[in-house]
């Protein structure tokens, strides 16, 4: 019997069995081996305060208009870090085969049971560490918000929070020629930034990040800035970092008012650019080129490569039927955490 993770009520998750759908011709079967929790989106519908969870979303207008709403208790399979291995293959199936290890989204559960072509597109090379393809959305959300960064060489780029896709984005900042921020109030995410290779370190629990960044640029401030951690008074103090008329790119997920945000202030004043950077769509500049499905192949090649380090940001591994205890970790002591893993393999690899 296969098992997916369900969000019972905000803040109650369970394990429950389900059965596997029969398999077509043209399609494959996938076990999961393990699946990753994402701490910023996905901790709001564990939480209760997604939008999706009290409001509802008008895909004809794509406005958040009140009345029923769209996602409700309880939520079966949420998630979107996942990386498998083919168990079964359709009678009609090409290009792929039994053993061969595939990334994708498919939510934290057992199984999947995909096209051919769909899994096709997305097996790692044999010799890559299964693990770096839970990395594959989240990753390339990292690589979304470089894109619409605009790096240049030799620009000074501040990243503000240290969790999975800030310590990504860094990564490929630094592989398109910046010099790298990090920001953060943790130390073991500094700590693994630099490791990483963050040119320098803002402990921000005892400094002012714009000041600290202005000292740094000899005061002008960062060329860009890059916000990951969905609270407005990093959204504020990433504007107050960045160089007159440049860009603040906003990657987090803010929730409720924007309480800590004072647009009367450097934004007004230093002509700051703020733009949105979300995965269901890429900079409108390079929608002719680039794609989802391009943004994760990419950042699968780059993990393969040894380009960028996905493995070390694994802090947790926990067996899926202790989910309960992994989101409790992540709502509760995040300073203790980075990427945290449920294990479907049930081999405890961490």
């Amino acid at each position: 019997m296969a098992r997916v993770v369900r969000f019972v009520e905000p803040g109650l998750v369970s394990v429950v069995d389900y059965e596997d759908p029969p398999m077509e011709p043209a399609q494959v079967r996938i076990e999961t081996l393990y699946s990753g929790i994402s701490a910023g989106t996905e901790l709001t519908a564990y939480r209760g305060s997604n939008p999706y969870t009290s409001k509802r979303w008008d895909e004809a207008t794509r406005m958040f208009i009140p009345g029923e709403a769209s996602l409700g208790y309880p939520i079966d399979g949420w998630g979107y870090e996942e990386v498998g291995r083919v168990a079964e293959v359709g009678a009609e199936a090409q290009d792929i085969q039994v053993g061969d290890v595939v990334y994708g989204t498919w939510g934290h559960q057992s199984t999947i049971t995909p096209p051919w072509q769909w899994a096709a597109d997305r097996v790692l090379t044999p010799d890559a560490d299964p693990r770096i393809g839970l990395f594959s959305r989240i990753a390339a959300i990292a690589l979304n918000g470089v894109l619409d960064a605009d790096i240049h060489v030799g620009e000074n780029v501040a990243v503000f929070g240290q969790g999975v896709p800030g310590l990504i984005a860094g990564q490929l900042a630094r592989l398109n020629g910046g010099t790298v921020i990090a920001v953060d109030a943790i130390p073991q995410r500094l700590e693994l930034a630099s490791r990483l290779g963050a040119h320098h370190i803002v402990d921000i629990t005892s400094a002012n990040a714009g000041e600290a960044i202005k000292a740094l640029t000899d005061g002008r401030g960062a060329d860009v800035s890059i916000e990951f951690t969905g609270s407005y008074r990093a959204l504020h103090e990433a504007i107050r970092s960045t160089a007159y008329n440049s860009r603040v790119v906003a990657c987090g997920f803010f929730q409720g008012e924007g309480a800590g945000l004072f647009l009367g202030e450097e934004f007004h004043h230093n002509r700051i650019e703020v733009v949105c950077s979300q995965i269901s769509g890429v900079n409108p500049r390079l929608d002719h080129r680039w794609n989802l499905e391009r943004l994760e192949r990419t950042v699968m090649q780059l993990a393969a490569e040894d380009k960028v380090e996905l493995v070390p940001l694994i802090t947790q591994v926990f067996p899926v039927e202790r989910a309960a205890e992994a989101f409790e970790l992540l709502a509760t002591s995040p300073e203790e955490a980075v990427q945290v893993v449920l294990d479907f393999s049930g081999d405890g690899r961490s």
